[in-house]
C-alpha cells in the first residue's frame, strides 16, 4: 500500500432531529455570577435509607405522598438587571450601515461623540423561572446551575402562602449543572432524602417543580434507565424518568413512592421543546457530594488522575482481548500527574479500581471525582495481555483543566485503512493545523468519501500515531505498518485537534465490511 489507500466501505451515518432542552425558562444565556461565602459547617439533611417496599402491590392514590413533598419544593426566580453595552446598536446589522450614519449622522442607531456606537444601547431586562428543593431546616436549597447562571438576583417563594425571599448563591457547579443557594429562614420543613443508588429501572417515581409557571404540579413515572449520560457535561450519571418534566421543573424534586429525594430534575430530550417521555435528573448521591463540598469549601473538591478515558467498545474489547466491554481504556496518560508516577501507560485498559471491578470508563471517572485528594488507589490493569497492579494517590483535580469530556470513537461497522492518504508532519503541517510538536505520526490529509476508516471516525486533520500498537513516525511508516497488517481489523491510536489547542488522543477500530 502506498499514500493513498483505497476504499471500499459506504458511509451509513444518518442525522436524526433531537434537541434537549433544559428546564429553566431563559429569555436569554447571560454571563455567570456567583455569590461567594464563608466556610460552613456540615449541612444536616434527613435520611431515611429504608429499604423500597417492591411487592408488586399498587396503591389508588399518591396523595400522602404529595402532601408530604409540597412543602419542601420551591419556585425560584433570576433577575438579570439591564446593562449599558458599549460601542454597540443592539446586534442590527442596519445600524451599522456608514451610509445611513452618514446622512442621519453618527447618532443614528446609538451612536454618538464616542464614535461609532458611542452610546452603546441598554440591554433588556431578562427573567428565569425554575425550582427549587429544601435540603435543611435553616435554608440550603438544591436547584440546577442553569437555573440561577448569570443571575443578579435570585428570589425564592416557599409554602401555600408564597412568602419570599431573597436567596444567596453559595455555590454553582457548572460540571454537573448543580447549584446550592441559602435564604435566611428558620424552621423549613425539608425534604427527606435517600441513598439514589438504592433506585431500580422500574421503580415509580413522582416529579414535583413549577412547570411553565403554573404552580406547583405532581407527574408520576417510571425509573427508565440509570446511570444515562446524554447532557454533554463532564460527570453525568443521570436517571431517566418517563414522569413528566417541562420547562420551569428544573431544580425541581424527582422522589420515589414513599416521597424520599432521589434526584434533581435538569431536563428533557425532545424533538418539539416538550415533554415526550424523556426526562433526566441528577442522583440525589451526586449533587450532595457537590452540595457538601460547596458549604465545606466553597468550591468543588474533586480527586484527579490525570488521565483520558475512552469507553470500551465490544470492538475494541476484542483487540485488547478481553472477554467483554467492561474496564476503562486509557487514551493518553498527562505527564507529571498521579497517573503517570504510578506507572500507568497509554493503552492500558483499568480493571480493577480499590479492589472493585470497573464497569466502564464514565462510571471510573465519577468514582475518582468524588474520591478525597491525597487518597491511595489500588489498580488492576491489563497491559499487553498481563495484568499489573498499581497504586496511586489522587491530586485534587486543577481549575484549569478543560471541562470538556472524552467522546468515545463511533461505532466500528466496518474499517479498512483503505482509502486513507496521509502526509508527513512538517513545519508547516504542524502550524496551519496546530499539531504540539510533541505529537508524532502520519497526519490524515484525505479520506474517500466511501472510506471505511471515516466511517470509524477518523478524520481529516487527525494524525495517527499507531497501528495495531507500533508506533507510527511518518507517512511512509504509516503506509509500511498498513501493508503489514493481515486481518480484517486494524486497532488506531489517534490524536484530533479539539479546538482549544491541545487535541485528545483514542482509539479506533477499523473493520473491513462483510456487506455483498
Amino acid at each position: 500500500m502506498n499514500r493513498n489507500m483505497k476504499s471500499r466501505i459506504r458511509n451509513t451515518g444518518a442525522w436524526m432531529g433531537v434537541s434537549l432542552v433544559t428546564g429553566a425558562l431563559w429569555l436569554s444565556d447571560p454571563s455567570a455570577a456567583l455569590a461567594k461565602e464563608d466556610k460552613n459547617a456540615p449541612i444536616k439533611v434527613e435520611t431515611d435509607n429504608s429499604a423500597l417496599p417492591r411487592e408488586g402491590k399498587f396503591t389508588s392514590s399518591f396523595s400522602h405522598v404529595v402532601k408530604k413533598v409540597s412543602p419542601s419544593v420551591v419556585k425560584v426566580y433570576s433577575t438579570t438587571k439591564p446593562k449599558t453595552v458599549k460601542g454597540g446598536r443592539g446586534g442590527n446589522p442596519l445600524l451599522d450601515d456608514p451610509m445611513l450614519r452618514r446622512f442621519f449622522g453618527e447618532e443614528f442607531g446609538g451612536g454618538g461623540p464616542g464614535g461609532p456606537g458611542g452610546r452603546g444601547y441598554r440591554t433588556p431586562r431578562e427573567q428565569g423561572l425554575g425550582s427549587g428543593v429544601i435540603i435543611s431546616k435553616d435554608g440550603y436549597i438544591l436547584t440546577n446551575n442553569h437555573v440561577v447562571e448569570g443571575a443578579d438576583e435570585v428570589k425564592v417563594t416557599v409554602g401555600s402562602e408564597e412568602k419570599e425571599f431573597t436567596a444567596t448563591v453559595v455555590g454553582r457547579d457548572d460540571k454537573t449543572d448543580i447549584a446550592v443557594l441559602k435564604i435566611d429562614a428558620k424552621d423549613l420543613i425539608p425534604i427527606v432524602t435517600t441513598d439514589s443508588e438504592g433506585i431500580e429501572v422500574g421503580d415509580v417515581v413522582l416529579a414535583v417543580g413549577n412547570p411553565f409557571g403554573i404552580g406547583q404540579t405532581v407527574t408520576m413515572g417510571l425509573v427508565s434507565a440509570t446511570g444515562r449520560s446524554a447532557l454533554g457535561l463532564l460527570y453525568e450519571n443521570f436517571i431517566q424518568t418517563d414522569a413528566a418534566i417541562n420547562p420551569g421543573n428544573s431544580g425541581g424534586a424527582l422522589v420515589d413512592s414513599m416521597g424520599r429525594l432521589i434526584g434533581i430534575n435538569t431536563a428533557i430530550l425532545s424533538r418539539t421543546g416538550g415533554n415526550q417521555g424523556i426526562g433526566f435528573a441528577v442522583p440525589f448521591n451526586l449533587a450532595k457530594f457537590v452540595m457538601e463540598s460547596i458549604v465545606k469549601e466553597g468550591r468543588v473538591v474533586r480527586g484527579f488522575m490525570g488521565v483520558k478515558l475512552q469507553p470500551m467498545t465490544l470492538a475494541l474489547a476484542k483487540q485488547f482481548k478481553l472477554d467483554d466491554a467492561s474496564g476503562a481504556l486509557v487514551s493518553e496518560v498527562q505527564p507529571n500527574t498521579p497517573a503517570s508516577k504510578a506507572g500507568l501507560q497509554d493503552g492500558d485498559v483499568i480493571l480493577e479500581l480499590d479492589g472493585k471491578p470497573v464497569k466502564d470508563s464514565h462510571s471510573m471517572r465519577l468514582q475518582v471525582s468524588q474520591t478525597a485528594p491525597g487518597t491511595k488507589l489500588a489498580l488492576k490493569v491489563l497491559r499487553e495481555g498481563e495484568k499489573k497492579k498499581l497504586d496511586l494517590v489522587l491530586k485534587e483535580l486543577p481549575d484549569n483543566l478543560a471541562s470538556g469530556v472524552e467522546k468515545s470513537a463511533p461505532g466500528a461497522k466496518s474499517d479498512a485503512l483503505d482509502g486513507v492518504t496521509v502526509g508527513d508532519l512538517d513545519r508547516a503541517t504542524r502550524s496551519r493545523l496546530g499539531i504540539p510538536a510533541e505529537i508524532n505520526g502520519a497526519v490524515v490529509t484525505g479520506i474517500e468519501e466511501d472510506s471505511a476508516s471515516g466511517e470509524a471516525g477518523l478524520k481529516i486533520g487527525d494524525v495517527i500515531r499507531e497501528i495495531n500498537r507500533q508506533p507510527v513516525t511518518s507517512a511512509d511508516e504509516a503506509v509500511e505498518l498498513s501493508e503489514k497488517v493481515k486481518d480484517d481489523t486494524v486497532l488506531l491510536r489517534v490524536w484530533s485537534p479539539d479546538g482549544n489547542g491541545r487535541g485528545t488522543n483514542r482509539y479506533i477500530v477499523v473493520q473491513e465490511d462483510k456487506r455483498k
